[in-house]
């Protein structure tokens, strides 16, 4: 299952003690999202790119890769900034607001398998990132070496800037038949590290429409796949790596009498998936 790891941290700026932030849960989806979010302003665009060049330059002090620009990122960025400085506090989700990883997914198509965010108030850019650096938490996010992507939001209210800094890591996309064949490859890997003759990759017309059932309905057990499993051993999952197998799937492909497998997969964004992740499912026979 995808893991979505989102790390949270709140610094109070110029003066105060870091705390750890307190995520209050989303009571309405409602609520401004990034695609809401129309440039005033009140953005600090040198800000934003004078935070961002900070960033990858203390993550070039440490052998980390830099991180790449995203415009979905920054606009969620911008938005969530432009919510803190609306009500004149910090925080990582205001009551009404959608959480991290949707605010994320729907600014950006980035397949992102875990993504964090750092939150901050005060004078310039560069006391904005000497603080952030100060504090564990936020530094373990701006020199992570497991985020390739982030977006910067800086949104101006008087002498005070309201900074949101979004973290993520992308993957790549692959098509059904990509991720299929990669699953293909898996199993038959798997086959011959067990000592055990390869199987037979077959076609199953229902077998995609009946994987695409678990992402329309957001749940692995559905009807389409249970009559699968009526006339085959079924394997269903989620993963946003294609060839990586699941534990359960040993038992499975390691049958002696197994001669066949299909596959069907399907990339879906869902509640659960705000960012994405493929639904798999095999039928060993």
């Amino acid at each position: 299952m995808l893991r979505v790891l989102v790390t949270v941290a709140l610094v109070l700026g110029a003066g105060f003690l870091p705390e750890q932030a307190k995520i209050k849960p989303a009571k309405a989806p409602n609520r401004s999202v990034a695609s809401d979010y129309q440039p005033s302003p009140s953005y600090d665009e040198q800000a934003e790119q004078q935070l961002f060049d900070l960033a990858n330059h203390a993550r070039a002090q440490v052998g980390a890769p830099p991180l790449q620009f995203d415009e979905g990122l920054t606009l969620a960025a911008r938005a969530h900034a432009a919510e803190m400085a609306q009500a004149q506090e910090l925080s990582h989700q205001f009551n009404g607001e959608p959480s991290l990883p949707h605010r994320l997914a729907v600014a950006s198509s980035l397949h992102l398998d875990h993504a964090g965010e750092n939150v901050a108030f005060d004078f310039n850019a560069g006391q904005a990132h000497q603080h952030l650096m100060l504090s564990p938490p936020h530094r373990e996010n701006l020199l992570d070496p497991g985020y390739n992507v982030a977006g910067f939001g800086v949104i101006r209210s008087g002498n005070r800037l309201y900074v949101v800094e979004d973290f993520g890591h992308s993957v790549p996309g692959f098509s059904a038949e990509q991720t299929e064949s990669a699953i293909a490859e898996a199993v038959g890997r798997a086959r011959r590290a067990a000592h055990l003759p390869g199987l037979t990759l077959q076609s199953d017309g229902g077998l995609r429409a009946a994987v695409c059932s678990m992402a329309q309905e957001d749940r692995l057990s559905t009807r389409p796949m249970h009559e699968l499993a009526q006339r085959y051993s079924v394997l269903s999952y989620t993963n946003l790596h294609p060839e990586v197998l699941p534990a359960s799937a040993t038992r499975l492909i390691e049958d002696h009498n197994l001669r066949n497998v299909a596959v069907g997969t399907c990339f879906a964004r869902t509640r659960t998936y705000p960012s994405g992740v493929y639904w798999v499912g095999l039928l060993f026979y």
